[in-house]
């Protein structure tokens, strides 16, 4: 059997190949590159080219492409052969600088939100060196950036990488100010994958979740996930084949996943991978995907990962591990055995906590998709309200240093279970609070309102954007301060006064505090039409373009394109609902209505004076149901052919939230109402009962 150490990354373009296969003059000048952000020099440029082509016609690659993150969501690729024609009639293998950092894609079939006309074709590719290069199924994927004609940033990556560089600059002022060495600092994150898996001839029996990936009708069976049984329970032999056989292919690829259970709902895992540098976390979790839904279909399984794909079940959610260090391996939101003592760490802490409560807005706006509408506010998912997690030892920490008065400090305990064979355990000085939308969980925080479909390149663009300005107001007033240690500490307590209504310890799923969020002044932002516009807000624009995230323009295209993706992605939805009720459900209640109605005048000719008062009301009660039924189809129909005539996308996608998603959830309710009295044989596709346990 093949050992992991021998195979992991083996078909990864990673820096034990660029060793091995670079000379130490290229090897050296890449590095520069990819550690410190230097140029990169067309001999070098063809150098590496040369290495990576030799290196994967070697392992079988006889293609390479442009492997980039359009705003679509997905990632896209272009596949060209190595060959070249030679003069005798045959063909060399060939790749050269120029095709390796740069690449022409159509750039008018991608969402562009107005930046490029449909005549306006030209767009660019521009290799990422600081995201390796791999192998899949005989092609070299070469990450990269994609741009227009007029150099607008068209994909996730190139703003990402934009945001990591304005973070780093700043946090690079404050701790020269400490005396902390480090040339670099680098946001990092490890992002857990929830997704659920389903029997693929049950999955190929369901239009909705062929044309949505979400079930648009269906009653919750007998049994769901109140036991509490499925969580973290023994793990199913089809679903550990299924895992086994997904690690492996990460570990080949060089992704680091770590952690692999059952989660709450029936049906339901995780996967969590070990944290690495932003982007290519970001390239990593993209891979994760696509590879989890390849895999699941060598099992006859299909994976779902769509953040609601059954209503009244656990949805799937992806959280966000957030945290920044130097290059020195140094974690700045690492608060020590003596946090209150730990300035640099107090400060960074500040900054984060002023930068979630005056960017709340961005945050929110980052994890908003048609999709994860239906799941925040849910019993398993944050509020769509914003608010931070700190625990009893920070808070306290935070508390003292607001008021002025000594830290007293939190006890540390170690807990006794009761049998002398069990181990001491030392307690934690904090619990986690899993209905915080940004939790702190010791040495980072863990942003949970992503949506398991979520690229978590937009989350992660708004967070350190949002950080970095923090970090640069604080430089700003500490560079010019005459006693340092004074402005420290009267900064870090200005902004604690300032910003501490965005900190809550309590329940999140609680209407209380969605009541107290009001009071405070905190946004709630329900659905992604209420909060997409945000991001053109003149204080969010100012902020992004001031570290040159993005352009105004690239701003306003952004909104454009998530407001268009979210009227897309409902409008599809309700045309499904409308030719699935008209062509299978309506029929299907029709039929068996009729069925029930010719046995009670069977029973009755065979049994004068039956009663039939069980079908009778059967009977009736679907016969109402299809009238309420063909008129709630009706009126969906209406809200739909409204919708096309609409032309503006921001009044689209208030329609959109106020009229059509309403009319999908009468129709659905009539549905899900008549599947529950309909025999299960006649009832047109197959119900969550056998969905959720048929794995």
């Amino acid at each position: 059997m093949e050992k992991v150490t021998e195979y992991f990354g083996s078909m990864v373009f990673d820096e034990r190949v660029m060793k091995a296969m670079l000379s130490e003059k290229i090897y050296k000048s890449l590095k520069k590159t990819i550690d410190k952000g230097q140029p990169l020099q067309p001999d070098v440029a063809d150098a590496v080219a040369a290495a990576m082509k030799d290196w994967a016609v070697e392992k079988g690659a006889t293609h390479y492409t442009h492997w980039f993150q359009p705003m679509t969501g997905m990632t896209a690729e272009k596949h060209d052969s190595f060959i070249s024609p030679a003069p005798d009639g045959r063909v060399i293998m060939e790749f050269s600088g120029k095709e390796l950092i740069k690449g022409e894609p159509d750039a008018s079939s991608f969402p562009s939100g107005g930046l490029r006309a449909t005549f306006e074709a030209r767009g660019y590719t521009a290799w990422d060196p600081t995201s390796y290069a791999f192998i899949k199924d005989g092609t070299l994927y070469i990450p990269t950036a994609f741009c227009s004609y007029g150099g607008e940033a068209l994909d996730k990556k190139v703003p990402l990488l934009r945001s990591m560089e304005a973070l780093n600059k700043q946090a690079l002022r404050i701790l020269k100010l400490l005396g902390t060495e480090a040339s670099v600092v680098k946001s990092s994150v490890g992002p857990e994958q929830e997704y659920f898996l389903i029997p693929k001839e049950l999955y190929d029996q369901r239009e909705d979740l062929i044309m949505t990936g979400r079930t648009l009708f269906g009653s919750l069976p007998p049994k769901g996930q109140e036991m509490d049984d499925h969580y973290f329970g023994s793990i199913k032999p089809r679903v550990t084949e299924y895992m086994a056989d997904l690690d492996k292919e990460l570990w080949t690829l060089g992704i680091l996943a770590k952690t692999k259970h059952n989660e709450v709902a029936p049906s339901q895992h995780e996967l969590a991978p070990i944290y690495k540098t932003t982007n290519i976390a970001a390239d990593h979790n993209q891979l994760t995907m696509e590879i989890m839904k390849k895999v699941a279909l060598r099992h006859g399984l299909v994976c779902l990962l769509h953040e609601k794909p059954f209503k009244g079940v656990n949805g799937s959610g992806k959280h966000n591990n957030w945290s920044i260090s130097t290059d020195k391996g140094e974690n700045l939101l690492s608060p020590g055995k003596e946090p209150h003592e730990n300035v640099r760490f107090l400060l960074f802490l500040t900054a984060v906590i002023k930068a979630v409560d005056e960017y709340q807005d961005l945050l929110r706006l980052s994890v908003a998709t048609a999709g994860n509408d239906h799941r925040l506010g849910a019993n398993e998912a944050p509020p769509a309200v914003i608010s931070i997690f700190l625990g009893d030892e920070l808070n306290a920490v935070v508390e003292s240093l607001e008021n002025d008065a000594p830290y007293e400090g939190t006890k540390k305990l170690v807990m006794k279970l009761g049998a002398e064979v069990l181990p001491e355990l030392r307690k934690d000085s904090t619990d986690r609070n899993r209905t915080s939308p940004f939790a702190f969980t010791g040495n980072k925080f863990e942003f949970r309102m992503l949506g398991s479909s979520n690229s978590i390149s937009c989350a992660n663009i708004h967070l350190n954007a949002a950080v970095a300005e923090s970090l640069r107001q604080f430089a700003d007033v500490l560079e010019n301060a005459d006693d340092l240690d004074k402005a420290i500490h009267d900064l870090i307590k200005e902004n604690l006064k300032a910003h501490k209504r965005i900190i809550f310890n309590g329940n999140g799923y609680d209407d209380s505090w969605i009541a107290e969020a009001e009071k405070r002044g905190l946004s709630n932002l329900r659905t992604t039409a209420d909060c997409m516009p945000k991001i053109c807000d003149p204080k969010n624009v100012e902020m992004l373009t001031r570290h040159g995230i993005f352009t105004e323009a690239e701003i306003f295209s952004r909104r454009d394109i998530m407001l268009d993706n979210y009227v897309k992605t409902v409008n599809i939805e309700a045309m499904t609902m409308l030719d699935m009720a008209r062509t299978q459900i309506l029929p299907a209640i029709s039929a068996f209505a009729a069925g029930k109605a010719s046995g009670i005048v069977s029973v009755q000719q065979a049994v004068p004076g039956a009663h039939c008062e069980y079908e009778k009301r059967i009977v009736e009660r679907l016969s109402g149901i299809t009238d309420e039924m063909d008129d709630a189809v009706n009126v969906l129909a209406e809200k739909d052919n409204k919708l096309k005539e609409i032309e503006d996308v921001m009044e689209q996608a208030n329609f959109v939230r106020d009229e059509v998603i309403p009319a999908m959830d009468a129709l659905r309710s009539l549905a899900d109402e008549a599947e529950a009295m309909t025999a299960k044989e006649s009832w047109p596709f197959p119900t969550y009962d056998k969905l959720l346990f048929g794995v």
